[in-house]
């Protein structure tokens, strides 16, 4: 059993984040969960919110808004809907975007539209408050 764990954070832009690391913490959509070297194998579906990547001393903090979590014999890859590295995050433009969203959603007549709305409110709610 190697003690290190393979980790991979892949989005549809790029991939964020690829190393051996100590462990890494998920925003399951059931619950919080952490994958060591050496886990089971499972899958999960994660929900908005942050991933932390443990390499020593030295923590990651990177924000999915959601995707699956795949943890196999050679480590574990996340495909993330979205992903952000809160170090480069700056809140301004996310802070502007939700008072837009929610002037909209006061306005909003179709139920398509408040149902975006709100998924979109609810994400960068949670996106500004995991930077703060």
């Amino acid at each position: 059993m190697s003690d290190k764990l393979h980790f991979s954070l892949v989005s549809p832009e790029r991939e964020l984040f690829a190393g051996e690391v100590d462990q890494v913490d998920a925003p399951g959509s059931e619950g919080q969960f952490g994958v060591l070297p050496g886990h089971a194998p499972f899958m999960a579906t994660l929900k908005a919110g942050v991933v932390v990547v443990f390499e020593g001393d030295k923590r990651t903090r990177l924000f999915v808004r959601s995707g699956f979590a795949d943890v196999t014999p050679q480590g574990l890859t996340i495909l993330a809907e979205e992903a952000i590295d809160l170090i480069d995050f700056d809140a301004t433009k996310s802070e502007a975007a939700l008072a837009s969203a929610k002037l909209e959603l006061e306005s909003a007549d179709e139920d398509d539209a408040k149902v975006r709305l709100i998924e979109t409110i609810s994400y960068l709610e949670a996106l500004i408050a995991s930077a703060a």
